[in-house]
């Protein structure tokens, strides 16, 4: 679809406390209609409490914001009709079925008694918990209450969505439907924001990242940018003979040319690797090793990983992907 240059989400110098902790700290940003902007950050960057503020569930100090054209303190009844949320703990009751958390959620949001059950319907199928709808939510797998909850956020058709370290815990599988289900709503115009420290969840589904740390934006764009910004490229280079690989990284050291005289060799992978700037860098490194008579098998160019930029940017490093992995709770949320 095409995306539009109209912001969803519109924030300008939001600040929280709690006590002596400045949660936010004039936090700003944007978030176009019908994107996925991921918020990135280690625990007690503020995260939880951006989302809380956006969604009307605590006021911020100072600041304001705008979603969907609606004021976070000033209009909060009209916002909560235009958003869902997915906090980091599922929310549903659990004395309920997960068609009756549905349908109440449904109802609550004023939707008549017919398309309340035609909507609870129509979630439990597209997050594959039909089988299940009419058991007690108690009886429900970890994976299985985390889906039903994002299907509760879904009911009322949300234009913007919040989702709070949305697969916090949750095992490979359940995790893809997740994303599968977020880029569908996407696709259909639904705005996301997302909180979240798998690098890997932010490169699925975000096209655009803001990074915050202790409070405040500390760097903003598109994800290819923000590696580049960070790391630079590193050429690598396959010779048709690995036997030429030091004479290679001799030559680029000795050439005089800036930048080159970090060319490193990695037997192992039969690669040599360069740190370039700029593709007129690329381009000599090229023409030095065809002009010394080397023959080259392969070229590619790499981008520091978006854990490595998270490192670079915080000092901390991002939590990995993994089945067993759980995201502790937000000091400052």
């Amino acid at each position: 679809m095409t995306r539009s240059d109209t912001n969803a989400v519109e924030v300008r110098g939001l600040v929280k406390h709690y006590g002596e902790t400045k949660a936010l700290d004039g936090v700003g940003l944007d978030v176009r209609e019908g994107t996925v902007l991921g918020v990135l950050g280690p625990n007690g960057a503020g995260k939880t409490t951006l989302v809380r503020c956006l969604s009307t569930l605590i006021l911020p100090d100072a600041g304001t914001a705008t979603v969907a054209g609606y004021d976070v303190v000033r209009q909060p009844r009209q916002l909560r009709r235009t958003i869902g949320l997915t906090g980091q703990y599922a929310s549903v009751d659990e004395r309920l079925s997960g068609w009756e958390n549905l349908y109440m959620i449904g109802r609550l949001l004023d939707l008549p008694r017919r398309e309340a059950r035609a909507r609870a319907d129509e979630l439990l199928e597209r997050f594959s918990l039909t089988d299940a709808a009419r058991r007690p939510v108690t009886q429900y797998s970890g994976g299985m209450r985390r889906r039903l909850d994002l299907a509760a956020s879904m009911i009322g058709r949300p234009s913007v969505l919040y989702l709070d370290e949305p697969t916090t815990g949750l095992d490979p599988r359940t995790r893809n439907e997740v994303w599968d289900e977020v880029r569908r709503m996407v696709d259909e115009g639904t705005t996301v924001l997302l909180t979240t420290q798998y690098m890997e969840e932010a490169e699925q589904l975000a096209s655009e990242l803001t990074v915050v740390d202790r409070g405040r934006v500390i760097a903003r764009g598109e994800i290819d940018a923000l590696k580049a910004k960070v790391g630079g490229r590193t050429l690598q280079v396959r010779p048709v003979d690995t036997a030429e690989l030091p004479a290679m990284a001799r030559a680029l050291t000795e050439s005089g040319l800036t930048g080159l005289a970090g060319a490193t060799v990695v037997p192992d992978e039969g690669l040599l690797y360069v740190p370039i700037v700029g593709d007129e860098q690329l381009t000599a490194v090229i023409g030095l090793l065809a002009a010394r008579g080397h023959g080259i098998a392969h070229i590619g160019t790499h981008l520091p990983s978006l854990d490595e930029v998270f490192l670079a940017l915080t000092g901390e490093r991002a939590t990995t992907v993994s089945a067993s992995d759980a995201t502790p709770q937000e000091v400052a949320a």
